[in-house]
């Protein structure tokens, strides 16, 4: 088990873990989204352009747990470069811990993000003129997965290979 458990394994984790999780979680912020999109769309098909900008919101957090693992790919030199770098254990270790903030954040971020956006869209159904308030509601979750975007980068960037 320990020939298994390298560090360009440890790495390849990490990078997965990134971009699963926070994709995940854009995937079921989006769906919930999205139910309640479809709700107000088969009211008034005038409002799909408000709603869909809405239901777009839950998916940036996976644009970001994929940025977060093409970074760590090109770190270890998965991408471009002259093939991958030798990383010791410790190495792996570290940059699978900094892909961690951006998956766990960014899983429950987009879900929280797709409650929000779904209540805006029944905001936005009752009262269209809304739609700016509704896209700051679910715009304040994004906070969250954004610093959570930027702990990971600063983490990997601060590990030294």
């Amino acid at each position: 088990m320990e020939g298994f458990l390298t560090g360009e394994v440890l790495a390849c984790f990490g990078a997965a873990i990134a971009a699963g999780l926070a994709g995940i979680g854009s995937a079921v912020g989006v769906g919930i989204a999205g139910q309640a999109g479809a709700g107000v769309v088969s009211e008034d098909p005038n409002k799909f352009s408000k709603v869909l900008v809405l239901q777009a919101l839950p998916g940036t957090q996976g644009i970001y747990g994929l940025l977060i693992a093409f970074i760590i790919m090109v770190k270890i030199g998965l991408l471009g470069g002259d093939g991958v770098v030798e990383l010791t254990v410790a190495q792996g270790w570290s940059i699978f811990a900094s892909a961690i903030p951006m998956g766990i954040v960014g899983l429950i971020s987009a879900i929280s993000q797709g409650k929000a956006a779904a209540s805006s869209i029944m905001l936005v159904g009752k009262k269209p003129n809304e739609l700016s308030k509704g896209m700051l509601f679910a715009a304040m979750v994004e906070t969250y997965a954004v610093l959570a975007l930027l702990i990971s980068f600063l983490m990997i960037n601060s590990i030294q290979l």
